[in-house]
């Protein structure tokens, strides 16, 4: 394996073969997830780039720049709103914080009209509200966004990230020559990230930008990654959310069973309290990433969202489903007359189960389902306890194993619902 160094003067180019340990290291993988530590259930937080994008604009545009201003103020409404109590503890930054050139030391530095403070101070600040930061880098040339890449820079790139007190790295994955230089540049700053001693989640695009190539090597994946983006970015759009669950199921077979303690498929962001979701389509993301076990990553103006978005964002019920300990990602297992019922087996014999409206036309659908074929036929065997969460918590009562269960589900809606022993 041989990368590009460029340090200092950029005529300057030199070859840099791995260490050999490296490559023993790689040749004796198990399949168990990244054993960091990190992640034992999904990560949860607010990331930048859905609202507030590349605005490099902060004369226009102040409040939605990409500055140090935003972030602490984000900082500042994590907690004061209630968002860190509720368990939303990463506060992550995208792409577009970077100056255009690395420092004359090779190191990456902030843009020093938006940050002028520098990334530790913002680190600082952040810790000190009792959060934690995530930044952004690229594992190729260059960002997405044009930006300088770490391609050749792994090593200098995760201890600068280390020296700053970052907590999460978002590591993206354009301007990658091959796909060997995109999968050993993912393993390489994984090792990378160890070996500064700093605990950092590690968020990984490896499977998105292999995809489109071969088939993703998910072992591989799930021992170097905490978790990983496996379709396109999210927009604020039910088509984008509706092609997102579709991708998820058509393809669960085979992501599924990789997700676990330390290592989650991730979606993408949360776009709930932004323009493009009606109500009922928020709640069918909320529910739907909660099944999915899915990283909460929020991507939304928290300075003006809606009371209503807030408290489906901040619900208790919803976010335990989601951060439950036993780590099993969940499924669909029945689409039948445009009605999906997905289900997740949770700790304790507990199961959530969601059931969505796929009918985008008339009213609120009735759907009746024998409870005996809920969680694998052994969730309300004998009986069980059953609470509907979403849209609305109600308590349904006991349910014996030779009942039928009936919702009523808004179109492009969701009933969210949990079964316990």
């Amino acid at each position: 394996v041989r990368m590009e160094l460029l340090r200092g003067d950029p005529s300057l180019v030199y070859e840099l073969a791995l260490p050999p340990l490296a490559l023993v290291f790689w040749s004796i993988l198990g399949a168990k997830a990244l054993d960091n530590g990190l992640a034992l259930t999904p990560t949860m937080g607010w990331l930048h780039w859905e609202r507030f994008m590349c605005n490099l604009d902060c004369q226009e545009e102040p409040d939605a720049c990409i500055s140090e201003q935003l972030f602490m103020q984000m900082a500042d409404l994590m907690v004061s709103d209630g968002w860190k109590d509720a368990g939303y503890e990463y506060l992550c930054i995208d792409d577009c914080w970077m100056a255009p050139e690395r420092d004359s030391k090779g190191r990456l530095q902030a843009d020093p009209q938006r940050f002028p403070s520098g990334i530790q101070h913002l680190a600082n600040y952040v810790h000190s509200k009792g959060l934690k930061l995530g930044i952004y880098a690229d594992v190729g040339n260059k960002t997405c966004s044009g930006f300088p890449g770490s391609f050749g820079y792994y090593d200098i790139d995760a201890q600068t990230f280390a020296d700053w007190g970052v907590d999460l790295l978002k590591f993206d994955g354009c301007h990658c020559d091959n796909v060997v230089s995109l999968a050993d540049g993912y393993k390489y700053m994984s090792l990378a990230l160890n070996r500064t001693g700093r605990s950092i989640v590690y968020s990984c695009e490896w499977p998105l930008y292999m995809r489109p190539f071969h088939k993703p090597n998910y072992t591989d994946i799930q021992y170097y990654c905490n978790h990983w983006r496996n379709f396109d970015d999210v927009y604020d759009s039910w088509e984008s959310i509706k092609r997102i669950l579709a991708w998820t199921t058509f393809n669960q077979k085979e992501i599924v069973e990789v997700a676990g303690p330390g290592g989650w498929n991730d979606p993408d962001m949360l776009v709930i309290g932004n323009f493009g979701l009606s109500w009922d389509q928020q709640v069918t993301q909320m529910a739907l990433w909660a099944i999915m076990a899915a990283p909460l990553l929020m991507s939304n103006d928290l300075r003006q969202i809606s009371p209503q978005a807030k408290a489906l964002l901040q619900n208790e019920d919803v976010i335990a489903i989601n951060q439950d300990p036993l780590g099993k990602q969940g499924y669909c297992f029945r689409k039948e007359d445009n009605i999906e019922v997905w289900e997740r087996p949770l700790s304790n014999l507990a199961w959530a189960v969601a059931v969505r409206n796929l009918q985008e036309i008339g009213g609120p659908r009735s759907y009746s389902i024998q409870v005996a074929s809920l969680g694998q036929g052994v969730a309300c065997n004998p009986g069980c306890i059953i609470t509907q969460v979403l849209p609305v918590k109600v308590e349904l009562g006991f349910y014996g194993w030779t009942l039928t269960l009936k919702s009523r589900i808004n179109p492009s809606g969701t009933v969210l619902l949990r079964l316990e022993r």
